[in-house]
């Protein structure tokens, strides 16, 4: 992949010193979270590039955004790329593992993203940094689940990629912490492509009294998470209409 930083509409990121390269997951992610909840504060796990983390701030009125990166060259690029933004007194990267940070920060988030490792352990190469970036035993998901819950506010909005086929396994776990998928969009390349990734948004809270609720006693009603599907081209570099509006604000060709 190319290392030459990467253009968008209101910022740049340079990508050299990380090993994993800017990429549609982050896009669609860093585009797609929701923001309807309004937060004021936001962490980005696993930043990298800090891309998601940028996007973010372009898009929100959120007064602290905090990344977290265990690798020292991607936590050196990611602050300089915060340095290099427009929104550089808003944004701040740890240079910490996971557990650490959630062992020490007291501090709950409105809105927390990670685009995180998912590579099956037999794919791996030579390349450490870049395998740590890539698979999952660098991010143990029963750890990321776990910190989420800690670290998310009541109200707050946990969203991620994954590939399609680890949905349901992730959904499951996520339960165990109490933690409820509110929004599912399914992604696919191509109208002729199968699915290949799924963009979550969990809650916390998912339960609302019913309408008819006059005491405590009522039983609560869980809400069914919001499903979609999205595809990304039409053809080669023939974008669909619903991904380009939703990364237009973004890419400088779109």
């Amino acid at each position: 992949m190319s290392s030459t930083p990467f253009r968008f509409k209101q910022f740049t990121v340079a990508q050299d010193r990380c090993a994993m390269k800017i990429g549609t997951d982050g896009v669609l992610l860093g585009a797609w979270s929701p923001l309807d909840n309004h937060p004021n504060s936001i962490l980005d796990i696993g930043t990298g590039t800090g891309v998601i983390a940028l996007m973010l701030a372009q898009r929100s009125g959120a007064q602290h955004i905090d990344a977290v990166e265990v690798d020292e060259h991607a936590y050196e690029q990611a602050t300089a790329n915060f340095e290099n933004s427009p929104w550089s007194d808003r944004l701040f990267c740890y240079h910490a593992h996971l557990y650490e940070f959630a062992v020490e920060v007291d501090e709950q988030y409105d809105l927390i993203v990670c685009n995180p490792p998912f590579f099956a352990p037999h794919y791996k190469t030579d390349d450490t940094a870049r395998d740590k970036a890539r698979f999952d035993d660098a991010l143990p998901f029963d750890l990321l689940v776990g910190a989420v819950a800690k670290l998310l506010s009541e109200q707050g909005r946990f969203t991620m990629i994954l590939p399609f086929e680890r949905e349901t396994d992730f959904c499951l776990l996520a339960q165990k912490a109490h933690l409820y998928p509110s929004h599912i969009v399914r992604v696919r390349g191509t109208t002729k492509s199968p699915l290949k990734r799924s963009l979550l948004c969990f809650e916390k809270k998912t339960e609302n009294p019913s309408e008819n609720q006059t005491n405590r006693q009522t039983p609560l009603v869980r809400k069914k998470p919001i499903i979609e599907a999205l595809t990304i081209e039409i053809a080669r570099h023939t974008y669909t209409e619903e991904y380009t509006k939703l990364v237009e604000e973004f890419y400088l060709k779109m």
